[in-house]
C-alpha cells in the first residue's frame, strides 16, 4: 500500500458508506454521480480528497445533503432516528466506480 499522509487518516474516517437505493442508482446512470452517506463534520473538499484518495478518480464536484431523522414512537416511548448526512459526487466525464472490484 501506498505511504498515507498525516491528514489521510482522517480522509478515511470521512466517508461511511456507498448509498445503495433505487435514486442513487437513477442518479448514478443519468448524472454520473455517486452517494455516499458521510461523516456528521465532514466539509466538501474533505469528501473530495477521500473519493479521489480511495478510489482513484477525478472528481468533479460535491453537493452536501442533511436528512434530520423522523420522530419515531418506540413502544411506549417516544424517540428519533439518527440524522443522516450524504453527498452527492459528481465524476469528471470517463471516470468511474466499480465497488464490486473494490472489495476484493
Amino acid at each position: 500500500m501506498t505511504e498515507l499522509r498525516k491528514n489521510d487518516h482522517r480522509l478515511l474516517q470521512v466517508l461511511r458508506a456507498p448509498v445503495i437505493s433505487e435514486k442513487a442508482t437513477l442518479v448514478a446512470d443519468k448524472n454520473e454521480q455517486v452517494v455516499f452517506e458521510i461523516a456528521p463534520d465532514a466539509t466538501k473538499p474533505e469528501v473530495k480528497a477521500a473519493v479521489e484518495l480511495l478510489f482513484k478518480v477525478e472528481v468533479e464536484s460535491v453537493q452536501v445533503l442533511n436528512i434530520k431523522g423522523k420522530a419515531k414512537r418506540f413502544g411506549r416511548f417516544n424517540g428519533k432516528r439518527k440524522d443522516v448526512r450524504k453527498a452527492y459526487v459528481s465524476l469528471k466525464p470517463g471516470q468511474e466506480i466499480n465497488f464490486e472490484a473494490e472489495a476484493k
